[in-house]
């Protein structure tokens, strides 16, 4: 590790490859700013529109939270931070939200989200002294692709009731994911991957054609956007604390762990850069952005997959590229009329989003199996995972006296002690999974 904590940036003169310390000049590394601006816009404006926050907030804390991780990464580590999804299913849960708007109860899941950054930063620290193998024993890949699969599952039926008040508004739901499919498939480069975003606006634009134009559901009202102001402070909330909350939320911490080293890793990979050892210093970034977050009205905050995506395409990995994209991220969040906007997007239309958003939270976790080549024969992987599964989509949830603990959080404590209890006996394969063409001794994949 280099004896300076931020590096000596030196000027890009040759090759198509910028590394993480070498500068652009000012106009291209705005322009590149801007690029990864967008990338990440649809996902942190979507998220807080689902857990009832304010979506200019949201904004305003992931160009913060950016530069906070800028600076105890020692700029370093090129990143992005961004509204996490992790978080929706316990925040919908600890506050009992559904519908649009901001959420009346937010303030008891601040309190979570905060201990969650606290944990988050303690591991980080952990990290930074005996670094992550212990973590990647905790929580295997078999783990985590369980938790995550878990957490979609969980989040399904918030989706499906969210667009079943009416017809119309199933109708449009499937329309919005028909809108985003097609921007998926048939579509390339930058455009593909804003397929979010840009799946909303066709969607959007859709819904008003139906209603403002043609009456066939609730209008969009344009109104507040043009009343509202350019520059202005988001909406703030403070914080309370519940043990329960604290202890539904805090869990998530987990996934971030797991999906902020997953992150690293990939863009060791892609720089050619060894970044183990500022993966404690990740952690803690994240984890302080997170509280700082929790503290002020916003969600919790993770490493963004859009930003390393954007990465890979332009091969532009200087770190200083995130530091104009957080300017231009806050400056966003100073804008009532850039909220006012973001407001009109109608209930069904992110109803729609939201089925999209959850299932492929849910399929990322298959992903990672995937990845990973866990190997499901074992039987303690698939008893683990079975439960695992059940209890998250189930929403299972234990009750110690005045305490519960929901289905998220049963999900990801039980995938973890499953895990630990049922892998310390020899991989064994379930004698009805064998067939009389099939060996009956189980293949392990390489670890």
């Amino acid at each position: 590790m280099s004896h300076t904590w931020f590096p000596q940036w030196r000027k890009h003169t040759a090759g198509e490859v910028v590394a993480p310390d070498e500068t652009l000049p000012l106009g291209q590394t705005v322009v590149m700013g801007v690029q990864h601006a967008v990338a990440m816009f649809g996902a942190t404006v979507l998220m807080p529109l689902l857990m009832g926050l304010d979506p200019n907030l949201a904004i305003l804390l992931s160009g913060i939270g950016t530069l906070l991780f800028f600076l105890v990464t020692g700029g370093r580590v090129p990143s992005y931070l961004g509204s996490s999804a992790a978080f929706v299913g316990v925040v919908i849960a600890v506050t009992g939200f559904s519908g649009q708007g901001l959420n009346p109860n937010l303030s008891v899941a601040l309190g979570g989200v905060i201990a969650c950054g606290l944990l988050y930063t303690l591991i980080g620290f952990v990290v930074m002294k005996s670094g992550t193998r212990w973590i990647e024993r905790l929580m295997p890949p078999v783990v985590t692709g369980a938790v995550v699969m878990a957490i979609g599952l969980n989040l399904a039926p918030i989706a499906v009731k969210s667009v079943s008040a009416s017809s119309f508004d199933s109708w449009m739901a499937v329309m919005t994911v028909l809108c985003i499919g097609l921007v998926a498939v048939f579509t390339r480069g930058m455009v593909q991957r804003l397929l979010i975003l840009i799946g909303l606006i066709l969607a959007w634009t859709l819904y008003a054609v139906l209603t403002n134009g043609l009456g066939l559901g609730k209008p969009v009202d344009f109104s507040p956007v043009a009343q509202a102001a350019w520059f202005g402070l988001p909406h703030f909330t403070a914080p309370t604390f519940s043990g329960q909350a604290v202890m539904l939320i805090a869990p998530v911490a987990v996934i971030l762990v797991a999906e902020n080293l997953g992150h690293l890793k990939a863009v060791a990979g892609m720089t050619g850069r060894n970044m183990d050892p500022y993966i404690g210093r990740a952690f803690v970034g994240d984890g302080l952005a997170t509280m700082l977050s929790g503290a002020v009205g916003g969600s919790g905050v993770t490493t963004y997959a859009e930003n390393i995506g954007v990465m890979a395409v332009t091969k532009v990995y200087s770190t200083l590229v995130f530091v104009a994209a957080s300017v231009i991220a806050m400056l966003l969040g100073f804008s009532p009329k850039f909220g006012a906007l973001i407001h009109t997007i109608p209930g069904p239309v992110i109803g729609g989003a939201s089925i999209v958003v959850f299932g492929l939270i849910a399929v990322a976790g298959a992903r990672i199996w995937v990845q990973h080549r866990v190997d499901l024969s074992q039987n303690g992987n698939l008893i683990m995972v079975a439960v695992t599964l059940v209890l998250g989509a189930g929403d299972f949830a234990l009750r110690v006296g005045d305490f519960t603990l929901g289905g998220i959080g049963t999900a990801t404590f039980g995938a973890i002690l499953l895990n630990a209890i049922l892998s310390r006996r020899p991989p064994t394969v379930l004698a009805a999974d064998i067939t009389p063409q099939e060996p009956t001794v189980s293949q392990t994949f390489p670890k």
